[in-house]
């Protein structure tokens, strides 16, 4: 998916909501454990629930690794049921990958050819030669690790190197890689008051923000001081959307939860472009 088609979908939905499907068997409504794949299961009744007031899902890998070979298959189903039946949506691989060339380019096959994933998190940390394989794949993004939404961030992310906050030397020397315009940049929400430094670097690239909900982000904040001409940004909700209700209507009340994210965008959308 083209960054033209999400924002597309971002106006016509008025919505910029992300979904986290980061399913925990400990957590899921227990009917659903009788399922043959109650992971899929799971996904499924979230996904029919909530398609039409989000733009995005983002599973997060490890809550499919964590149960073998049947999370992997799981993780293949779901996105397979996206793919098929709401192409218009925007996938995210939350896999924070990163390692020397030869094995990013294995691990952007993996989730761009093979699962078909539109995008991938990936971490900067050993830099361009780890992440410039990701970036020669057409119409994909790679989502890098800019400013994250925990609070062990602190302990390098903000850190000075010679006068300027590491994050901030990630974002400018990002720029400079092959194909950096296929790139997006993780920015938690809990980190609203760096978003307006963080724009002055990348203006126009779209911002992943994790964090609202569950771990306490602010919306407004971040639609104030990260929001840009193109929308750019997509707003993560994970267990504060899908792990609402353990009851049997479980996806009728993550669509309700999902449903207030979506109304609150709605009018922030309204409030820049109107």
């Amino acid at each position: 998916m083209t960054t033209k088609q999400l924002v597309e979908q971002i106006h016509k939905k008025q919505s910029f909501l992300c979904i986290g499907l980061d399913v925990d068997l400990n957590k899921i409504p227990t009917h659903l454990l009788k399922e043959d794949d109650p992971i899929f299961a799971f996904n499924k009744a979230i996904i029919d629930a909530t398609h039409h007031l989000c733009v995005a899902y983002k599973p997060n890998t490890a809550f499919y690794e964590a149960y073998g070979i049947k999370g992997w298959q799981a993780l293949e189903k779901t996105i397979n049921y996206l793919n098929t039946n709401h192409p218009e949506i925007y996938t995210i691989a939350d896999a924070k990958r990163g390692d020397i060339g030869n094995t990013s380019s294995m691990y952007a096959k993996a989730f761009f050819e093979d699962l078909g994933f539109d995008s991938v998190t990936v971490a900067p940390y050993m830099g361009k030669d780890s992440v410039e394989p990701f970036l020669a794949f057409k119409d994909k993004h790679t989502i890098l690790l800019a400013l994250t939404s925990n609070q062990g961030a602190f302990d390098f992310q903000t850190k000075m190197l010679d006068g300027e906050e590491l994050y901030k030397r990630v974002l400018q020397t990002s720029k400079t890689w092959n194909n950096s315009e296929n790139l997006m940049y993780v920015v938690g929400a809990t980190k609203a008051e760096f978003l307006a430094d963080i724009r002055k670097i990348i203006a126009d690239s779209f911002l992943l923000v994790p964090g609202v909900g569950a771990q306490g982000g602010n919306l407004q904040d971040v639609c104030k001081y990260g929001m840009n001409d193109s929308v750019g940004l997509l707003i993560n909700s994970s267990r504060g959307i899908i792990y609402t209700s353990q009851d049997e209507d479980f996806a009728i009340a993550s669509a309700k939860k999902a449903e207030e994210l979506q109304l609150q965008m709605s009018e922030e959308l309204k409030r820049k472009f109107s």
